[in-house]
């Protein structure tokens, strides 16, 4: 039988990254180029709240650690069903999760050897260690335990960052980045810089919370995954824990349960998470719990959408756009920091926007980029050449 991928996973991780690849500053530009209150809007939402509160480009990040908990009971079972031994699958996820945090100082100019001025903490460094905690617990533990660990980490961490305030916080609130725990936490033991000075959005607490935010996706991929019906070539197999195989073409009796209670999960999530920011206010810097949740149930939304769309309904060629970034989203990650795709795009598009009406002139340029940096990433999709940690 005709293996095949979950293709919404890397569509939606695509569509993820796109806001990261230019798809922010192409969605400003068209709001200075159109002003109305629906593209002003737009661009509003493509930038980070100041500190409480939450716009779509806070979502981005923990969407995409989302994502990868998504994946791992897919990857969990094709290691299994191959044949791997349980102490080379712990090895391989200890070692993906110190590469990433790797990567992360990589990205923060680990290589300049400016090691007094280090950031340590980073993006894929947070992404590192809170997937492999969280692949870890998935792999000992059975769904019941899971929702009683994320359970357990998110309110513990209310009752931590919710409640005990910074020694030095000299009067601050407890919710600010100095009457917080959180960066007391970040001051007194992160070496290197420190992002905002006293608090670091990628800091040491907060991976506590981002565990509970891949366990999400991990409960969405198991739940997909399991008890679905592959069909191919006159087999039937039945997806469960001792079985990988994924979905070829999938009953739609079955599958439309599965969206149906995926979507019940993110309201119920969504319900929760603003109540909770009620008492424990909703901030992307902290991770807080009811972040977690919102933007939990936010994910868990976006994920039954693009799952129905594509893996149900095969309704897939529109999302190949989407597909070649998700299919290499690290690579993009710190490709932009190494390569200059900038110049590449002003040297094949510079001339013909130049021409172009000076108020519609940003709009193309950032278009110009994004075109640059999708072309690359088709040549490596192409040549099926695919960065993996």
């Amino acid at each position: 039988m005709k293996d095949e991928r979950l293709l919404s996973i890397d569509a939606l991780r695509g569509f993820d990254m796109l806001f990261i690849m230019g798809g922010a500053a192409l969605l400003v530009a068209l709001a200075e180029w159109f002003p109305c209150p629906f593209t002003q809007a737009l661009a509003e939402q493509m930038d980070h709240v100041e500190w409480h509160g939450l716009r779509h480009h806070d979502t981005i990040f923990p969407l995409f650690l989302f994502i990868a908990g998504i994946s791992f009971p897919f990857s969990l079972q094709k290691q299994r069903q191959s044949g791997r031994s349980t102490w080379a699958i712990h090895r391989k996820v200890i070692v993906r999760g110190i590469v990433l945090f790797l990567l992360g100082m990589v990205y923060n100019g680990l290589l300049d050897l400016d090691f007094e001025n280090l950031r340590i903490a980073s993006v894929l460094g947070r992404i590192g260690l809170a997937w492999m905690f969280s692949a870890l617990i998935f792999m000992h533990t059975g769904w019941k335990a899971r929702v009683g660990i994320t359970a357990a980490l998110l309110v513990g961490y209310w009752l931590v960052a919710g409640f005990i305030p910074a020694p030095d916080a000299d009067g601050a609130d407890i919710f600010t980045a100095q009457g917080s725990i959180v960066g007391y936490v970040d001051r007194i033991l992160l070496p290197g810089r420190i992002y905002y000075g006293n608090i670091d959005p990628e800091g040491i607490l907060g991976i506590v919370p981002a565990i509970g935010t891949a366990l999400l996706g991990m409960f969405c991929g198991e739940w997909v995954q399991t008890g679905l019906v592959v069909r191919g070539e006159g087999l039937e197999n039945t997806i469960s824990p001792s079985n990988s195989l994924t979905p070829n073409r999938l009953p739609l009796t079955t599958t439309k349960g599965k969206v149906l209670w995926m979507v019940v999960a993110g309201l119920v999530m969504l319900a929760v998470g603003l109540l909770w920011n009620e008492v424990f206010p909703i901030n992307k810097k902290m991770w807080t719990s009811s972040f977690v949740l919102v933007v939990g149930a936010y994910s868990t939304l976006m994920f039954a959408l693009f799952y129905y769309i594509i893996d149900v309904l095969q309704w897939r060629k529109w999302a190949f756009f989407f597909t070649v970034i998700g299919m290499n989203s690290i690579t993009i990650y710190l490709a932009q920091r190494f390569i200059r795709f900038s110049y590449t795009s002003e040297k094949l598009f510079g001339g013909i926007i130049s021409l172009l009406p000076e108020h519609s002139q940003t709009f193309f340029n950032q278009a110009a980029y994004i075109c640059v940096c999708w072309l690359f990433l088709y040549v490596l999709y192409r040549n099926k050449i695919f960065l993996k940690v």
